[in-house]
């Protein structure tokens, strides 16, 4: 998708560069090896932006550029990767957007024999671990390897048989029910010529196999009525495969969920704290995504509000906070196309976005994955309904019309509620939102909840700060200052402060707007220079 001026204006206010984004003024020259390394280094951290014409000291203006990169030559010197060059023509000047796209999964990129990342305001070489990390993102699934000495009698009748009922049910395959157990699971490739494979004792194995093949294998359930430390009111150890405790779970949470409720109109409705679907997923992709060579069990927290799910193993490669639900790349891909086939996930690795849906949908705070690093991945579900309204709008929106809100409509209306900024791969959910009255706009680039919604919750004077000003009375405010300011002038200092919501390109486009209709002139270049009435 092509980088918008909208685009640009959001990271001009960003904090400080990420990993996504690197500044360079760049006025007139940039040194194409520096250029090409810059590359090389952002490729290397998941790709991102490279941004000419744009101070990168906060806070950032736009001083234009006159580079004019010669993308040939930069192909030639860097490889595995294709880099976009996108032209902005902003009012302060002209910026170049680099379009850097991730390095290739497993692959580390290197300028003239040196792998690079970026560290501060320097290029350095990447560290043994973190090149160790990249290799390792194309090992061979460790789920689909057999295990030595394990056989068919470690694994739990019952718990097979379970899997096989699962596994009917889903495909309508009758066929299944007449098979051995061994040729059932030689179908499911979770069985190799009688040789048990990891995936299998994950999945059926019994306490005494896991216990001696795999004792990494369980899932430690911990209830806590609160913070304090210590130890927890309940604590069971699951040592089985999951086909043995996955309900038991579920049962265990389910003791104490209490239930919420909302109001509409002459219905009140219950609202569990901890939603069934959100929880049976979290679990599963624990399961599904863990790392199996470490040592540590999954666990799961139980607090009052809350509910963590902790895994051994960071994210897979490729796999971030930001696109974990548009991304799936199970670790363990014989476990996930084996729960698959049970109607356990809808397909193999997925799962997290029905997780968010479930989470948004009930306005509860989205999927917190703090506490996440290279060796562990800690997923916490707040129970806690946030805005109990808002619920009651979607619900009422649900009934009385046939629109239906998808995930990526849920995380476009989180966004805009909290103030957030809706990313690039979400906008074109935008227009449908805005079609059924859900969203409008307020200003360049800018979307609030509609008036429609803000009536419905009787915050209609909320609803007229949001929306703010309208264009002709904001040029209105500007014209007035500039009058008020008389012979001295308005510098352009001040006028920001007349509207200090707004930001300098939409200062600049109002004032052009006033210019155009000749009310003001600009006199003066620089700091110097002053806006008068003409």
């Amino acid at each position: 998708m092509a980088v918008t001026l909208s685009d640009l204006e959001s990271w001009l206010l960003a904090p400080q560069e990420d990993e996504r984004l690197e500044f360079k003024e760049a006025k007139v020259s940039f040194n194409s090896e520096k250029l090409a390394q810059y590359c090389v280094a952002i490729a290397n951290e998941g790709g991102g932006y490279l941004i000419f014409g744009v101070s990168d000291k906060l806070p950032r203006r736009v001083v234009g550029t006159s580079v004019i990169p010669d993308l040939h030559r930069l192909h030639e010197r860097i490889a595995h990767i294709t880099v976009r060059a996108e032209e902005l023509a902003h009012p302060d000047g002209r910026v170049l957007v680099f379009v850097i796209p991730s390095r290739p999964l497993g692959v580390p990129l290197q300028f003239e024999g040196k792998y690079l990342r970026r560290d501060g305001e320097s290029l350095v070489p990447m560290r043994p671990d973190e090149l160790q990390r990249i290799f390792a993102e194309t090992t061979p699934d460790y789920s689909a390897e057999v295990c030595t000495g394990a056989t068919l009698v470690d694994l739990e009748p019952a718990a097979v048989e379970e899997f096989r009922k699962r596994w009917i049910a889903r495909s309508g395959n009758s066929v299944l029910a007449a098979l051995s157990a061994e040729r059932l699971l030689e179908d499911a490739e979770l069985v190799n010529q009688g040789r048990v494979t990891y995936a299998a004792l994950v999945l059926f194995g019994s306490r005494r196999a896991l216990g001696r093949y795999l004792a990494q294998a369980e899932v430690v359930f911990e209830y806590r009525s609160s913070e304090a430390p210590g130890p927890a009111q309940e604590r069971v150890e699951l040592r089985e495969g999951l086909f043995s405790s996955y309900d038991t779970l579920w049962e265990l949470v389910n003791k104490r969920n209490d239930q919420q409720s909302f109001q509409d109109g002459l219905f009140v409705l219950p609202l569990p704290t901890f939603n069934e679907r959100a929880v049976r997923e979290a679990i599963l992709n624990a399961v599904a995504h863990r790392d199996y060579r470490l040592g540590g069990s999954i666990f799961v927290r139980q607090f009052a509000r809350r509910l963590e799910v902790v895994s051994p193993g960071g994210f897979p490669a490729g796999i971030t906070v930001e696109n974990i639900t548009q991304r799936q790349l199970p670790r363990n891909r014989r476990i996930a196309e084996a729960l698959s086939k049970a109607g356990l996930v809808e397909r193999a690795g997925q799962g997290m976005d029905l997780i968010w849906l479930t989470c948004l949908s009930e306005s509860k705070p989205r999927p917190d994955f703090t506490g996440t690093d290279d060796f562990q991945v800690a997923l916490t579900l707040n129970g806690e309904i946030q805005d109990e309204r808002f619920l009651r709008f979607l619900e009422r929106v649900r009934r009385e019309t046939s629109f239906a809100p998808s995930l990526s409509d849920l995380l476009v209306l989180d966004s805009i509620n909290h103030g957030r900024r809706v990313s690039t791969e979400l906008r074109p959910h935008l227009k449908p939102l805005q079609e059924h009255g859900i969203i409008e706009t307020a200003g360049h680039g800018k979307w609030i909840l509609s008036a429609r919604l803000y009536g419905f919750l009787g915050q209609a004077g909320t609803y007229t700060r949001k929306k703010g000003l309208d264009h002709e009375t904001k040029k209105a405010l500007l014209l007035k200052h500039i009058t008020d300011s008389g012979q001295t002038g308005a510098p352009m200092q001040e006028i920001g402060q007349v509207l200090p919501e707004l930001s300098r390109f939409q200062i600049n486009h109002l004032l052009s707007d006033l210019r155009s209709e000749g009310k003001v002139k600009l006199v003066g270049g620089g700091r110097m220079s002053r806006w008068f009435t003409e």
